[in-house]
């Protein structure tokens, strides 16, 4: 067979193209027997016959044509909403942080001169003391310091001055005695600092694993471990620091801390920000309730309306049957009711002294209000001054916020304002501060973590991108919304009353209605005008007081006008 093949192909391919057609005829022989299916070659014919030629398609019915467009344009928009049902739940990654620049390899024999330098400064004093351990955190290292056999502890405090001049230290902090231990601490700043980035704190187990939306980083303690804190355990905060000790800065970590740890869903903040430049960088986040607040007497409308929006939440979870917002959410999701369950809310003011000094009596009473009642509600407050004096953090204010930071103050008064205690106005500025927890009774000294505005600004831009939804009571409404209820005219209810304190006083003075009937300065003085303009009292006279016009019978004329 071969034979007669090679006989009939050798003229038509020759000596070197017949072997070669007879070694493939003889592989496809030997593969037909093996079974091996070989590929078709009509798939170009069968491909003509399934795929419609130009014209056939130009037969298809234009309906069909406009219903697989609208088709396709409603499967898109689906697509786009889940996307960005999706995307709003992604937080901010870390990588939008800076890394803080690696640790240099120091020499810490200086700790071990410091520690020589410090019991040879107190035996010459006579006091006789040795440094039993030593902690070096990123700004300052605790030396821990066993007092001798009948050595008190006034006889050390009563040194801090000598033993900064010996150490050649700026400031030296005497911690009498050290929590759970027999033994003085004594913090010396380092000699070369080294600054708690924001990225070291978040990236932390012990941020990245606590469970609660309002997780604050802190900052590092004096040994260098990581802090962080609870506004939900808090739950109010008060800040206190002069200017260029870093509470904007802390502020900024807070934000920033929040920002990376819930969605707008879970956590609104209401930002007040009286200097309306330090906290402006966050005027683009999907998580403000309304627009950032600038102007002081919008700022107290704002905390009304919080009032009111507590007062309505205890409501709601009233008829509920449930204790407080977190429990409310709970049940909300076993019943598939995810639409109404209740964010979290944050209210954030920077410079407290501003609120004050315009509508203090407001003011404090809105905080106070909010400060006792409004955890169940799910509403916290962060609060900010450079100026802690007792008109600022008034015994209310203060009562109320048993959670506080304190940063480098100017004295001992402004210290223990905030803490109750001295020690602040020897801090070091620039992030250092004193963290007294929830439940707390001793002070934890801290570096706070430094964020800058660069990178502010891409955590900004990265959340901008997500859907964000309209204030739904923006100031100007809010305000409206208040004063409507503040009648100052005729229509005020509390016109009658005022009249009835001045005859029965003697007093006619703002101050005076505003102490007797607890309402605002503006509203009494409005009051006070509208009874000079019915004769009621004289004008202004200066530093007199205003001389009353009617006695006491003018009350029947008025009730006699409103029956008619």
């Amino acid at each position: 067979v071969g034979y007669l093949i090679f006989s009939l192909l050798h003229p038509w391919l020759g000596k070197v193209g017949t072997p070669f057609v007879g070694f493939l005829l003889f592989l496809w022989g030997i593969l037909s027997l093996t079974g091996y299916r070989f590929p078709t070659l009509k798939w170009g014919l069968l491909r003509r016959r399934v795929i419609p030629s130009v014209k056939e398609v130009k037969k298809i019915p234009k309906e069909r044509k406009e219903k697989r467009i609208r088709e396709k344009r409603v499967k898109e928009t689906i697509q786009e909403e889940v996307l960005e049902e999706e995307e709003i739940l992604e937080l901010p990654p870390l990588s939008l942080l800076n890394d803080p620049p690696p640790e240099e390899k120091e020499d810490d024999t200086f700790l071990k001169e410091n520690a020589k330098r410090l019991e040879e400064v107190l035996s010459q004093f006579g006091v006789e003391a040795r440094v039993v351990d030593i902690h070096k955190g990123p700004v300052i290292t605790s030396y821990e310091l066993k007092p001798g056999a009948g050595v008190k502890v006034h006889q050390i405090t009563a040194l801090a001055d000598d033993i900064a001049l010996a150490l050649k230290s700026p400031s030296v902090r005497i911690v009498t005695p050290i929590p759970g231990k027999a033994v003085i601490g004594i913090e010396i700043p380092n000699p070369k600092p080294r600054f708690v980035y924001l990225k070291e704190v978040l990236s932390t187990p012990l941020y990245r694993d606590s469970l609660s939306p309002l997780t604050l980083a802190l900052g590092k303690d004096i040994r260098g471990n990581p802090l962080v804190g609870d506004l939900k355990e808090m739950p109010h905060l008060l800040i206190a620091g002069t200017t260029g000790s870093g509470k904007t800065v802390c502020l900024h970590s807070l934000i920033m801390s929040i920002l990376f740890k819930s969605t707008p869903d879970e956590v609104k903040m209401i930002i007040i920000d009286p200097k309306m430049v330090e906290l402006s960088p966050f005027s683009a986040i999907p998580h403000l309730y309304t627009p950032i607040v600038t102007r002081s007497k919008e700022a107290a409308k704002v905390l009304q309306w919080m009032v009111e929006i507590m007062e309505e939440r205890y409501s709601i979870l009233a008829e509920t049957g449930v204790r407080d917002v977190e429990k409310f959410n709970r049940k909300m999701e076993r019943e598939g009711k995810e639409e109404e369950k209740m964010p979290y809310m944050v209210v954030i003011i920077d410079e407290l002294a501003d609120l004050m000094a315009v509508a203090s009596r407001e003011v404090e009473d809105s905080i106070m209000r909010l400060a006792q009642l409004s955890r169940a509600a799910g509403i916290h407050l962060i609060l900010a001054t450079q100026r802690p004096s007792v008109d600022v953090i008034t015994g209310v204010i203060k009562a109320n916020f048993p959670c506080r930071i304190s940063f480098k103050v100017s004295s001992k008064v402004d210290s223990r304002t905030i803490l109750d205690t001295v020690g602040a106005e020897k801090l070091l500025g620039k992030g250092d501060m004193l963290y007294l927890p929830p439940g707390g009774r001793e002070l934890i000294r801290v570096q706070g973590c430094l964020v800058s505005e660069e990178e502010i600004e891409r955590v900004v831009e990265y959340l901008s991108r997500y859907p964000k939804k309209e204030p739904q009571h923006p100031p100007l409404q809010i305000i409206e919304k208040v004063e409507k209820e503040e009648l100052p005219a005729e229509d005020d209810p509390l016109f009658k009353e005022a009249v009835r304190v001045v005859l029965t006083s003697g007093q006619a003075s703002a101050s005076h209605l505003q102490r007797r009937m607890r309402i605002g300065y503006a509203r009494a003085g409005r009051l006070i005008d509208l009874m000079e303009k019915k004769g009621i009292v004289g004008p202004a006279r200066g530093s007199k007081p205003r001389e009353i016009l009617v006695d006491i019978s003018y009350l029947d004329e008025l009730e006699k006008e409103e029956k008619s």
